[in-house]
């Protein structure tokens, strides 16, 4: 059976025999079998992706007519200032007061202060005449294009975009690349550009000319992250996936260090933690380049952590990164855990210095059960998002619902996300602690009140749905689970665990479980769902393109997916298994 597909100049005859067609958003791709690698449940990582592209290019426009209208008023006071002087030099001469002489934007040493000039002088058209001051069409890069689905849908569904480099070193999907694109028609002809190279390469012979990079590798992203961080122009987006989750919540700590240059805590925060982990390696990769990092979104959906950062450059704001960094201090007993700062700053007239962190943090032995600490980090302890854009994505993502196939899902993480605290790292789990103790778990809403009663804040997280995160030190969080036990007594425990030892001391906070105002977040008391289950099953991450299936996938990709191009080579193994397994006669 033939079919012909695609409008405007991009037709192709299709047998349904050798391809499927997928559809998703406004793109189209087709696949055969495991050729090239496709993975459905990424779709909440593409729509989240488009969501805050459309974001970033609201953004970028009003940061460059703001930039645009600084010009004009600097230009128009030079010139009442001095008549003689032409009114463009002087204006050039007032904007150089606020940038440096190499053009990296100059900020203030604050320590929170993370506002500089935004926009490139590369994304601004400043020939003479009627070009200057227009603001060019942002230029996406997705270095790991593989079937070019990702790129293919932002340039079909996201106003704004001029051209998308679509970049892979793998032939066989660059082919498939090129395959899509003509197949979707003369929009993505037009804007969708393939290139068979090594990614690492590309990025590094094309420094600061892409307003945005994505990264999607098939597993760490370190081994881009280097070239990416100089690829991206002033002010530009870089999106980066890590999927190698195991790594990054600890299963191999040292591996970690090794790919991240960070040692995972094993701590129920420990995918929150991996997000911390991804950031701060990005921002130690543009540190090599005068460069600086601001998060303006970090998630965790499904079995990958995604982050999205602008990237500047700028010498004094770089200071700064030893104010974000921390090492982790978690105890191997109980629930506590306690931040250590890199670095401070001291401030003196005019003057800023940055000095070393002060510490210890802890001592030798955890004050709350007595056991010991393993350290972890260093992570990044600032913001992981930036509200304002949280809000302007989640809106724009609500205005447009049927634009995103996975809209369920990526509006119920954004808004778990717009309710976090923004200012408190990781957090405590309510059932784990109650595991330490031996005890029943009071509801969220009445361990919410006492925190809030005691005059602290408290919200959920949209890592985990038992996660709570709060600004209580950790001897607050265990008075007023003392308290709680008080009301709701256990069972005697053995004096050396951690529970009893906790249990043991008498609370200093009498804790207050009155119902407080707010105590429910605005979503939970609209009923608004937060956490959705896998959609269907075996749900999660898939094959590495061109790898052979065989039976032992099954548990993977389901029995439907293999459809009779199962690999039997590994049933012999197993009945030698299972020969080996029955009872001898001689025994």
């Amino acid at each position: 059976m033939h079919e012909t597909r695609g409008g405007g100049g991009g037709t192709m005859s299709v047998d349904h025999q050798d391809y499927t067609i997928i559809k998703e958003g406004e793109a189209e791709i087709l696949m055969r079998k495991n050729e090239v690698f496709y993975n459905p449940s990424q779709v909440d990582n593409r729509d989240m992706s488009i969501a805050v592209l459309r974001t970033f290019i609201s953004k970028r426009k009003q940061e460059h007519e703001a930039y645009l209208l600084k010009r004009t008023k600097a230009a128009t006071k030079a010139s009442e200032k001095d008549s003689s002087e032409p009114a463009g030099e002087a204006a050039d001469e007032s904007l150089m007061n606020d940038e440096e002489a190499n053009g990296e934007c100059e900020v203030s040493e604050e320590v929170h202060q993370d506002e500089p000039c935004s926009i490139s002088k590369e994304s601004v058209k400043t020939p003479e005449g009627k070009g200057r001051g227009e603001l060019k069409p942002a230029r996406v890069l997705e270095a790991l294009a593989a079937s070019g689905l990702r790129s293919l849908r932002y340039a079909r569904e996201v106003e704004g975009i001029g051209q998308v480099v679509a970049v892979d070193n793998d032939k066989v999907s660059v082919e498939a690349c090129k395959r899509n694109i003509k197949f979707n028609g003369s929009v993505a002809c037009s804007k969708v550009e393939p290139h068979l190279a090594d990614a690492r390469v590309f990025m590094l012979t094309h420094p600061k000319e892409f307003d945005v990079v994505d990264l999607d590798p098939y597993g760490a992203p370190s081994v881009f992250l280097d070239s990416a961080v100089q690829s991206v122009v002033d002010g530009g987006m870089l999106m980066c996936t890590a999927t190698d989750m195991a790594v990054l919540c600890g299963s191999s700590g040292e591996v970690c260090y090794s790919k991240y240059g960070s040692y995972p805590s094993r701590g129920k925060y420990c995918h929150e933690m991996a997000l911390r982990i991804l950031l701060a390696c990005i921002e130690s990769h543009a540190n090599r380049y005068k460069r600086y990092i601001v998060p303006v979104l970090s998630v965790k959906m499904g079995f990958y952590v995604r982050v999205f950062v602008r990237i500047y450059t700028s010498a004094s704001a770089m200071k700064n990164t030893p104010l974000k960094l921390s090492y982790v201090y978690q105890c191997i007993g109980c629930d506590s855990f306690h931040l250590q700062p890199i670095g401070r700053t001291m401030s003196k007239n005019n003057s800023v210095r940055y000095l070393p962190g002060f510490g210890p943090a802890v001592h030798q032995e955890c004050s709350d059960c007595g056991k010991k600490f393993n350290m972890g980090g260093p992570i990044w302890s600032a913001p992981i998002h930036d509200q304002e854009w949280v809000t302007s994505i989640l809106a724009d993502v609500k205005s447009m619902q049927d634009r995103y196939p996975a809209y369920a899902r990526i509006s119920a993480a954004l808004t778990n996300v717009s309710e976090e605290l923004p200012d408190v790292p990781l957090f405590v789990s309510l059932h784990s602690l109650c595991a330490t103790l031996k005890c029943t778990s009071p509801s969220a809403v009445i361990f919410r009140s006492a925190v809030i009663n005691a005059g602290y804040r408290i919200s959920g997280t949209h890592v985990n749905p038992l996660g709570l995160k709060s600004d209580a030190p950790m001897d607050v969080i265990w008075d007023i689970m003392r308290c709680w036990v008080k009301n709701h007594p256990v069972k005697a425990q053995p004096p050396d665990q951690p529970g009893s030892v906790i249990l043991a001391k008498e609370p200093v906070l009498q804790a207050n479980f009155a119902r407080a105002v707010a105590s429910l977040s605005k979503a939970q008391a609209k009923k608004v769902t937060r956490f959705l289950p896998n959609p269907e099953r075996h749900w999660g991450p898939k094959l590495r393109a061109g790898r052979k299936i065989t039976s032992k996938h099954i548990s993977l990709l389901g029995p439907q997916a293999l459809n009779g191009t199962v690999d039997h080579e590994d049933e012999e193994p197993t009945a030698k298994r299972q020969k080996a397994q029955e009872p001898s006669t001689n025994s």
